[in-house]
């Protein structure tokens, strides 16, 4: 008798999780050879419009989804799973300075509205005693896709900007009031390493393993805080407490010391109803594993876990699909 064809689980959505997410799908396929995953890293917005149109079992998103989209008869059409945390770090070009560059909200929020327009601006030098700053234009970067990324990084601005979010607001793809457009963490990061004077942003990962310069952003406490997987796990500390029924809630500028202030869950996103018995069964078995023995892996692939408390919730909620 021939052996049983596995089932294929197709996914797609953000460009974040995937190192995480292929060998996870890697990991979980040899112990469980009957179930293959495949995933599309297109960015958050592409991945939550295929799963919208039915081309796909399941999204990974940075964004959260909007309210028109998430309730059918006021009833949630969608289940949602933080899998990661990740971060969005600024990243910059600037040879003849020596050190990591600090950056506050006002910082951010004034270089990409325009109004800080060179690297030896006042708000700049004050966060920055003793740097060496060029009296010369600050060329910026952004993505040009709908990126979880930009809406996390526009999620924060908007928080402690309010010149931001009156101008701006939170998008996955806004209207850039200043700079040039690149796709992806990779359009991003070869637009700054190659453009002298640039800044940008992209993934803590993504800088991390392309050895890119990155600066620390200024807290809530009011502490200068680099992205690392302590800081990062920091801003999630005590996230049972805050963390939405749903699971879909904003984890920037968060309290704490320690906490770095550009951090989100990434989240793992099914219809809440499948009538395909075989293929619900084969989500559910991913997403228990991903839950238990995937966590163990994240932090070998610099990724941060979720709080175990946190977890007992999703895994109580996984029940029920």
């Amino acid at each position: 008798m021939p052996a049983q064809a596995p089932i294929i689980l197709t996914g797609a959505g953000a460009t974040f999780p995937y190192p995480v997410y292929s060998k996870w799908f890697e990991s979980f396929h040899k112990q469980f050879p009957d179930i293959e995953v495949r995933y599309d890293p297109v960015g958050s917005e592409s991945g939550l419009q295929r799963l919208y149109d039915h081309t796909t079992d399941f999204a990974a998103s940075d964004i959260r989804i909007a309210s028109e989209e998430y309730f059918a008869g006021g009833k949630p059409r969608y289940l949602r799973f933080p899998t990661v945390l990740g971060a969005v770090v600024p990243v910059y070009n600037l040879p003849e300075t020596a050190g990591d560059l600090r950056f506050t909200s006002d910082i951010l929020a004034g270089i990409y509205l325009g109004r800080i327009r060179k690297w030896n601006d006042p708000a700049i030098r004050a966060a920055n005693r003793g740097a060496a700053l060029p009296d010369r234009a600050i060329a910026v970067v952004h993505r040009s896709d709908g990126s979880g990324s930009t809406f996390m990084l526009t999620d924060y601005l908007s928080k402690v900007s309010p010149e931001w979010k009156a101008a701006i607001g939170v998008s996955a793809l806004p209207k850039w009031p200043v700079g040039v457009g690149a796709e992806g963490n990779e359009g991003v990061g070869k637009a700054v390493r190659e453009t002298a004077d640039s800044i940008g942003y992209v993934e803590y990962i993504y800088a991390i393993v392309n050895r890119m310069n990155y600066g620390s952003v200024r807290n809530r406490s009011g502490r200068f805080v680099s992205p690392d997987l302590e800081s990062i796990a920091a801003a999630a500390e005590g996230a049972p407490n805050r963390i939405a029924e749903d699971f879909q809630t904003s984890i920037t500028d968060a309290p704490g010391a320690d906490a770095y202030p550009i951090a989100s869950f990434s989240w793992f996103i099914v219809p809440s109803k499948i009538e395909d018995a075989a293929r619900r069964d084969s989500i559910k078995r991913l997403l228990t594993w991903i839950l238990g023995s995937g966590q163990n892996q994240a932090a070998a692939l610099g990724y941060v876990a979720i709080p175990k408390s946190l977890l007992a919730r999703e895994l109580r909620l996984l029940e029920t699909f």
